[in-house]
């Protein structure tokens, strides 16, 4: 089965751009595009998609709010904001809003379409070390009181369910987290599926948020 692909982008050369490379897939399908994020939340309430193109700067309806109005619906496409600059506040706020990643517009057509894949198939393309540098340089902008029923979702967690998270939130892989806890990968591989499925998130993108936003990781990877 091809992944239904939608492209959302006010540029229409860019979408083009992607639309050629995609539609050389055997495996995907571009089903939709849109010029804004108001014409992109029409067109999903009548077309199936998969994964969501996303940009940040449209008119009417920016790329960050459409993501959470889209990933806030039931049984939501994935979404892989797109943007100008590594590291900006627009990326911040799209993996906030539910995005499974983000990717620069001038990304190679191999890792655009590695990506694609990777977030169909429930993987998130940005590196936790990559969000944490993220957090790191946008955490002022966090607001400095913690939302106690945010908080409180941490209790459901063992002691070590919140060691292995906090060291998600730091960057660490799975390997590395095994090293340093003196555990088996597989072993802390089923304790990050435990925190996934207990914390209700979607992958490590999420995890490194949320630790972020519970101040169990701070500013610096700090715990």
């Amino acid at each position: 089965m091809s992944i239904k692909v939608m492209l959302v982008d006010d540029q229409v050369l860019l979408r083009t751009g992607f639309r050629m490379v995609l539609a050389a897939q055997p495996d995907m399908e571009v089903v939709a595009e849109a010029g804004d994020g108001v014409e992109a939340l029409e067109v999903l309430r009548s077309t199936a998609v998969d994964v969501v193109l996303m940009d940040v700067r449209m008119p009417k309806l920016d790329g960050v709010e459409t993501t959470r109005r889209v990933c806030s619906g039931p049984n939501p496409p994935k979404v892989l904001i797109l943007t100008t600059f590594d590291l900006d506040e627009y990326a911040f706020s799209g993996l906030k809003a539910g995005a499974s990643g983000f990717m620069l517009k001038d990304v190679p057509p191999g890792e655009l379409l590695t990506a694609i894949r990777s977030v169909h198939s429930g993987d998130a393309v940005v590196a936790p070390s990559t969000t944490r540098r993220l957090l790191d340089r946008f955490a002022p902008m966090l607001p400095s009181s913690v939302k106690e029923p945010q908080a409180q979702q941490l209790d459901r967690l063992t002691e070590r369910e919140r060691e292995v998270m906090i060291l998600v939130a730091q960057g660490l892989s799975n390997g590395e987290i095994a090293a340093h806890l003196v555990l088996s990968e597989a072993t802390v591989k089923t304790h990050v599926g435990r925190i996934l499925t207990k914390l209700g998130l979607r992958d490590r993108v999420q995890v490194v948020v949320l630790a972020y936003e519970t101040g169990l990781v701070r500013a610096g990877g700090g715990a």
